[in-house]
Formats: C-alpha cells, sequence, structure tokens
C-alpha cells in the first residue's frame, strides 16, 4: 500500500509539473494554477509517506 500512495504522490507531482509546464506556454494562468496545486498534492502526499517510514524505522529500533 505505501508503495502504491509513493507512486500516487510522484504521479501527481509529475502531472502537475506538466500542466504547470503547458499552462505557461499557451499563457492559461488557470491551467498554470491547477498544476502547482498538483504538485502541492503530490509534496503533501509524499511527506506524509516518508513520515510513515520514519514512524516505522523508530519503532523497529
Amino acid at each position: 500500500m505505501a508503495e502504491d500512495e509513493k507512486a500516487r504522490a510522484r504521479t501527481e507531482q509529475v502531472k502537475g509539473k506538466a500542466k504547470e509546464t503547458v499552462g505557461r506556454a499557451v499563457g492559461n494562468e488557470r491551467m498554470t494554477a491547477e498544476g502547482r496545486v498538483e504538485q502541492s498534492e503530490g509534496d503533501a502526499r509524499q511527506a506524509k509517506e516518508k513520515a510513515k517510514d520514519a514512524a516505522k524505522d523508530v519503532f523497529r529500533h
């Protein structure tokens, strides 16, 4: 499950970056903003997964 969430986070980050880039290229501010939001969501999901991994490591040792 954690690997699925990590993959999902990375996918959100990549999709967001692509959307932001395309939005800038065509001058679409809304698309650019949506891309930034998707990247942020991916960043938050990734941070959550890293925190969960760190907590697991602490309790293993």
